[in-house]
């Protein structure tokens, strides 16, 4: 196993990488993000890199061997304007400024191609944990019961639609009602809309009904950016009165694996995975 240099952002994400190369035997190379990476990364060798220090963080990463890396864990778009360049983040700048225009799958491809240039295999977190995605079939042992089918297959619908546009990632149905399209907000802002609703529209306590889909868009790059559920995901679906989340196998990560299922049998909650469509 060649040496990998994880890229950390913000989240418990990159922690279970560096965590799973540590029980794996795999040498691992943490650049932390400042203002994003997680105190829990720093007993990992490493460096502290800005969010425009490009030639530090490819000169550190190349320092330490890394052959691989892994961008991982959650980085807020930044404001251009207020961010301290090295030389080549400078050199990339006007590049990186014109893809975020076009929105945050163009910048991150443009990431990604950075670091493809300087010879380096680019790794997603799902393929550094072949464990870390959703399998086929129902995650816990909650079934969906025939009466959530067609929100099933409504949401994953949906959802594909809103990706489509490039606007986001996820979709709330009930019922056959569309309650919420995901756009710049995320999802646990869309699931706190959700909870919101009349009663008359969803699901509650005891009588849980709709589904939360999420589903990776059309141009996404899948090595640095596949939707992602959570604890945090299980325990909003069931405030907002839900009865499940689906997405599909191979492309929807779970984070906090153990704790995800033993909330979602908990809470009565279904977790889904269904077979992507075929291209």
């Amino acid at each position: 196993m060649h040496k990998l240099g994880l890229i950390a952002g913000g989240g418990s994400l990159p922690v279970e990488i560096a965590e799973h190369c540590e029980r794996s035997g795999r040498p691992l190379f943490v650049v932390r993000l400042k203002g994003f990476a997680g105190a829990g990364l720093e007993p990992f060798a490493g460096a502290d890199v800005g969010l425009a220090e490009l030639g530090k963080c490819i000169k550190a990463l190349k320092r330490a061997g890394c052959r691989s890396v892994c961008l991982a864990g959650q980085v807020a778009r930044p404001d251009f304007a207020t961010l301290m360049p090295d030389l080549r983040g400078l050199a990339i700048l006007p590049a990186a400024i014109a893809a975020a225009r076009k929105g945050d799958d163009a910048l991150l491809r443009m990431l990604v191609g950075e670091f493809e240039k300087e010879g380096f295999l680019v790794e997603g977190a799902h393929e550094v944990m072949d464990d870390l995605s959703l399998g086929e079939g129902a995650l816990g042992r909650i079934e969906p019961g025939p009466e959530a089918q067609t929100d099933i297959a409504q949401a994953l619908a949906a959802a594909r639609a809103v990706g489509r546009l490039d606007a986001g990632q996820a979709a709330v149905v009930c019922r056959g009602l569309v309650l919420a399209l995901e756009a710049a907000e995320g999802t646990d802002a869309l699931l706190a809309r959700v909870a919101d609703l009349p009663q008359a529209l969803r699901g509650q306590p005891g009588e849980p009904a709709g589904v939360l889909a999420k589903a990776p868009k059309p141009i996404q790059e899948t090595r640095v950016d596949l939707p992602t559920i959570g604890p945090a995901t299980v325990e909003a679906v069931a405030r907002a009165g839900l009865a499940g989340i689906v997405g599909e196998a191979g492309r929807l990560l779970v984070l906090e694996r153990e704790r995800v299922i033993e909330l979602a049998n908990e809470l009565g909650v279904f977790i889904l995975g269904v077979e992507p469509p075929s291209p």
